[in-house]
């Protein structure tokens, strides 16, 4: 184990507190603090010397515009220490205008920002050489364009006409000024958010009026996210049928394709059925037709229900069947001698 850690090597240190506050002995350079030129410090310097860069700023509403411009300053030079100098709120209401943060806000914001070694609090509107030599500072960073207050066309030309302005660039699509254009351009979509969140009419400075209706829109938008909610349950609930419906609809073809087919093998022109048919008319017409024609038509019967015709004189007197040989021989004999009475 003890092998392990010394060959292990040492973690980077990481940022796991915020920048310190200026202080009058802040700056605790061992080294002469000689005045460096912009290629001096690109060159870079002993690491008991590094570059004191300063930039300035009002810094509300802290965003990423904000946060790229110092991380600019910060990497200007390979050994670079960041002051950051923040406006208090009497310089920046007289000045600018009012703020939504108030400066102990934005104090902290800058403090939490990774680029920052320093801050510096209720820094001066316009940088004098008092100030500059006071803190040390060898280059001001900030974007190139003319900054026009307090009666000056560019607060910042006395700083370049001496060397010790660097350029950094703005952030396209985003600024202080942007997001609250955004705030108030949608100002009565926020009201109606915080209301719904539990803050007053009187925190929000919103009037009596105007308070009803944010609650009633605010209703009204509820309903109507109910109705979108049923309306997607719906949708989902149709698209299933419908593809229920397809899948039936396609089985239902097969089928019918299957009994179509079935049907047509056994009753169409040469279905099985009608090859049935003829098998079975051909062994009937076989079964009725006779081998010979006869010589003469049969007797013709007469029907019981008509009466019968008068009894010929030479019709024979039915008589029973003769019981023995002897009674057969004397029918005989009285048949003969009838006809000789006759005679």
């Amino acid at each position: 184990m003890e092998e392990l850690e010394h060959t292990c090597p040492l973690p980077q240190t990481t940022l796991i507190e915020p920048a310190i506050f200026t202080t009058e002995t802040s700056c605790e350079c061992q080294a002469p603090h000689e005045k460096l030129t912009i290629d001096q410090a690109r060159r870079g310097t002993p690491v008991d010397r590094p570059v004191r860069i300063y930039a300035d700023g009002i810094f509300d509403l802290f965003h990423s515009g904000h946060a790229r411009a110092l991380m600019q300053a910060k990497n200007l030079f390979p050994n670079a220490y960041l002051i950051v100098g923040v406006c208090s709120d009497e310089l920046t209401h007289k000045y600018k205008g009012f703020t939504v943060m108030t400066e102990e806000e934005r104090y902290e914001a800058l403090r939490h920002c990774r680029y920052v070694d320093e801050v510096l609090r209720d820094a001066p509107w316009t940088l004098t050489q008092a100030f500059l030599e006071k803190h040390k500072i060898d280059f001001v960073a900030h974007d190139d364009i003319p900054y026009s207050s307090a009666g000056s066309e560019d607060v910042y030309k006395h700083i370049k006409e001496a060397g010790m302005f660097v350029p950094t660039k703005r952030t396209e699509g985003i600024s202080t000024s942007d997001l609250i254009t955004r705030i108030v351009r949608d100002y009565d979509v926020y009201a109606r958010r915080n209301l719904q969140r539990g803050y007053t009419a009187k925190e929000l400075n919103v009037s009596y009026i105007n308070e009803k209706k944010y609650r009633l829109q605010n209703q009204v938008d509820k309903m109507k996210e109910k109705v979108r909610t049923v309306e997607e349950k719906s949708k989902h609930f149709v698209y299933r049928v419908e593809e229920k419906s397809h899948d039936l609809i396609q089985k239902w073809e097969e089928k019918s394709r299957e009994f179509i087919g079935n049907f047509l093998e056994l009753f169409g022109p040469d279905g099985t059925w009608k090859q049935m048919f003829q098998d079975r008319s051909g062994r009937m017409i076989q079964g009725f037709s006779p081998h010979c024609s006869p010589s003469s038509s049969p007797p013709r019967d007469f029907s019981p229900s008509r009466s019968p015709s008068p009894p010929s004189r030479w019709a024979m007197p039915r008589t029973s069947p003769p019981s023995s040989p002897k009674g057969a021989s004397a029918s005989i004999s009285s048949m003969s001698e009838g006809d000789e009475d006759e005679k």
